[in-house]
């Protein structure tokens, strides 16, 4: 799914402010990453993320982040 079709699932609030502060990266890594904007929008969905999904959104983010630097 794209960005575009996806933009309204992922403007919802984050209230805890540990996952707020996950969810804060820069909006260009949500548009060219469809795993990010999953986790998100489950998160959104569901309140709660596994471990092991914090753990892959961390590390696809730190990956990016290196990526951009590059």
């Amino acid at each position: 799914m794209c960005y575009d079709c996806q933009k309204t699932e992922l403007s919802g609030t984050v209230s805890n402010v540990k996952m707020k502060k996950m969810f804060d990266i820069p909006e260009e890594f949500y548009v060219n990453n469809s795993f990010l904007r999953d986790i998100k929008v489950k998160y959104l969905r569901f309140g709660n993320l596994s471990d092991k999904q914090i753990e892959a959104f961390k590390k696809t983010v730190a990956n990016l982040l290196k990526e951009k630097k590059a």
